[in-house]
């Protein structure tokens, strides 16, 4: 016995020292900061809400503009990065999702390479994150404001608190994760910490000190607010004849009579609208022009605390000599809808809520100033901090390491050309159909298949085909376009091969697998019974609003 523990002392002992030698991993991800409010992307709003900090990184480091998730929404999203699984296989289709303890598989193998492991910030993925060595996560979404946490503790998950009266929860994740490093961090281990920022999910609710921040000024428009091109969008986001276009996608001005940020936001926040603000007063462009910038001026100045707290963490590193040791990644858990197409939230396939930023600073081995259009997704995240930490990557990982592509500053010859996407909570909270998709670096093809896991509360299926090297805001929907036929007909064989390679088989929700295969083929029957549900759907909705009924938890149950 005696043999056996120094055998299993050394081994710990000398995968401690080993790890000593390799960088420390800090990876900061915010909760539906999209790519195009980042200003090193330079997007429309990179003038007047600009992101030095973040920016920094990029400067310093990469940038991908082609890094993408698998399933726009908060836990999918998180447990793909946690677990390196596509949300079929990890289980996390929607925001039921969880990820027990013994399964947080990067925690686990970071652990296992003789990494301390901290969890700070946005957990929202129901189980304790006890595979950490140490965490502080806010209780579901959280609060803005005066934000309790949960810790590690005598009582039982969930009931160990503690609580930060009068602060931020920016503020108070970014003072956690420096109290961490300060107090808790072992000199003698490198670290692997995911400072997860709350920030900035809706409703946008800033810290007091930047509500001047951006106060007089007017925020750039996405052309796409104001201009609905008919041939965007198919009858699955439309309906038969447009007659879906007020009840699909929850809306910036009055387009969605049940949600719309023209009804919400005037009650939130009176101080971003005129006083004694009355919508009867306006015409609905200028209802929609003062949603739109009372939504832009409260999401960007969330998103300029998180800026603002990165230079205090960043400046904590520098001062501790830790900044050029530590691999530093930053992303979103997703992109999101900044009025383009009249959208709130995420979600959609479309570029700007599949998109995630993606920056990551390491001077010893990423040459500065680089800017990658290779084809990322999130579950390649996990791989590759395991591979930056010279850890383990399990077999059951499916995504793929990126570190030699970052190191080598070119692009594998076999590496991924496609990304693939699935949103599985149809109708649900915002209005969106179930669908699926492939993205390519230069076409985007998305099934609108309508339904529940049950096969249940169908809308109408559709297909859309988008060219994004010449139509990059996708206002043209191309899928019926016979000079297009050869390129839809190989893109949806792809997406068919794609599904089997991931393994999203249908096995999982059998019901809602024979909708997808019935309307795949998408023949003259398909549509005439397309034209049939959007009807049934559009009287349903009808009857939903008179009854009072807000939007149904459809995703999951039998049909309502």
């Amino acid at each position: 016995m005696r043999i056996f523990l120094s055998y299993v002392a050394i081994s710990v002992l000398s995968n401690v020292l080993f790890a000593a030698d390799r960088p420390n991993i800090l990876y900061i991800m915010s909760d539906d900061h999209a790519a195009h409010a980042v200003s090193a992307y330079g997007s429309r709003l990179a003038q007047i809400a600009p992101t030095p900090n973040i920016d920094r990184l990029a400067n310093e480091g990469a940038l991908f503009t082609n890094a993408f998730c698998t399933n726009s929404i908060c836990s999918p999203s998180r447990a793909c990065v946690l677990t390196g699984q596509y949300d079929h296989v990890n289980g996390a289709f929607d925001l039921d999702g969880r990820v027990p303890p013994g399964r947080q598989m990067l925690a686990i193998q970071m652990k296992q390479a003789g990494y301390q492991t901290a969890m700070v910030g946005k957990w929202h993925l129901k189980d304790e994150p006890a595979d950490f060595d140490y965490y502080c996560v806010l209780p579901g979404q959280g609060e803005y404001h005066n934000p309790e946490f949960r810790v590690r503790g005598e009582k039982p998950w969930g009931k160990n608190l503690i609580r930060f009266d009068g602060m931020h929860v920016t503020d108070a994740i970014t003072d956690i994760s420096i109290r961490w490093l300060k107090e808790q961090r072992n000199p003698a281990q490198p670290f692997f910490l995911m400072h997860h920022f709350k920030a900035p999910h809706d409703y946008f609710d800033n810290a007091i000190r930047y509500e001047d921040y951006l106060r007089n000024v007017d925020i750039p428009e996405p052309d796409t607010l104001w201009k609905r091109s008919p041939k965007f969008g198919s009858i699955a986001t439309r309906g038969a004849n447009d007659e879906l276009i007020p009840h699909i996608g929850t809306s910036i001005g009055s387009r969605n009579p049940r949600r719309s940020y023209l009804r919400d936001l005037p009650r939130m926040y009176p101080a971003e609208f005129p006083p004694n603000y009355d919508p009867g007063n306006y015409s609905d462009e200028q209802n929609t022009r003062l949603a739109y910038n009372a939504y832009l001026r409260k999401f960007l100045r969330c998103v300029k605390g998180i800026d603002d707290n990165l230079g205090r963490l960043f400046a904590h590193l520098e001062q501790t000599g830790l900044m050029d040791n530590t691999v530093i990644i930053y992303t979103g858990d997703q992109g999101f809808m900044l009025g383009e197409h009249d959208y709130q939230d995420k979600r959609w396939m479309y570029e700007e809520s599949q998109r995630m930023p993606f920056l990551v600073r390491y001077p010893k081995t990423i040459r500065a100033g680089q800017r990658f259009d290779a084809i990322i997704e999130n579950v390649d995240y996990g791989p590759t901090m395991l591979d930056f930490a010279g850890a383990e990557i399990p077999s059951t990982v499916q995504g793929r390491s990126f570190k030699t592509l970052l190191e080598s500053g070119t692009e594998p010859g076999d590496w991924k050309q496609e990304a693939y996407y699935r949103y599985w909570m149809h109708m649900a909270h915002h209005d969106n159909p179930g669908h699926m998709g492939i993205r390519t670096k230069t076409h985007k093809l998305i099934y609108f298949y309508g339904c529940n896991y049950d096969g249940g509360y169908q809308t109408p299926p559709g297909w859309e085909l988008y060219d994004l090297i010449h139509d990059p805001h996708e206002t043209q929907n191309i899928y019926d376009d016979p000079a297009n036929a050869e390129i839809a007909g190989k893109l949806k064989q792809r997406l068919a091969d794609l599904r089997n390679r991931v393994g999203d088989d249908g096995s999982h929700f059998p019901a809602c697998e024979k909708i997808v295969q019935e309307f795949w083929d998408y023949d003259d029957t398909d549509r005439r019974r397309a034209v049939e549900i959007s009807h049934e759907y559009l009287a349903r909705r009808q009857e939903e609003l008179k009854a009072g009924k807000n939007s149904p938890r459809t995703w999951r149950g039998a049909t309502p």
